[in-house]
């Protein structure tokens, strides 16, 4: 691993762990082993190390998306779809970077840092979504690709803000509502 990815690696746990404003350069720095001399040769600032990260979790995002990018859209299951969004969503090892990136979008402040990203990430989720009920034959594609987006959104923010939250039973009933 090269060292600009090694720094976003670390600072993806350590954003995730510690938040991004408690989070100084000079931890990452420590935690990674490298000088600030060289966070600064890869990144202008902190706020562009926090685009870095967001692309960074983006890619992790997008790695389950990946797992049913074979299947010809015409024959997936809308089902095999739910459960390949939930099983992304539960992982443990990636619970605190999906907290984190739920914070990123909500907290002004980072938001507007990464507003374009989080822009570029919905139109492509949109788009890939509406496929899918495109190829279901939904009357409105457009439209219950957004309630669903949303729907995944709240459920994920209520999975990843509640340790007792049932993901399993909802997951069952989201598939009862869209399959």
């Amino acid at each position: 691993m090269d060292k600009r990815h090694h720094i976003i690696e670390v600072a993806t746990r350590l954003f995730s762990e510690k938040g991004f404003e408690k989070t100084p350069i000079s931890l990452i720095c420590e935690e990674a082993e490298v000088s600030k001399g060289l966070v600064f040769h890869h990144f202008k600032n902190k706020n562009d190390l926090l685009r870095e990260v967001f692309v960074h979790i983006t890619s992790v995002i997008e790695e389950v998306d990946q797992q049913d990018a074979h299947i010809d859209v015409n024959d997936i299951r809308m089902e095999s779809l739910i459960n390949s969004i939930f099983d992304g969503m539960t992982k443990p090892e990636h619970r605190k970077m999906y907290q984190f990136n739920f914070s990123v979008m909500v907290h002004p402040t980072t938001r507007s840092i990464v507003v374009d990203l989080i822009d570029e990430r919905y139109q492509g989720l949109q788009t890939s979504t509406e496929e899918v009920f495109r190829a279901l034959g939904h009357d409105n594609p457009s439209v219950i690709t957004k309630m669903f987006i949303a729907e995944i959104d709240g459920i994920a923010m209520n999975y990843l803000l509640n340790d007792d939250f049932p993901i399993n039973e909802i997951q069952q009933e989201f598939i009862k509502k869209y399959c």
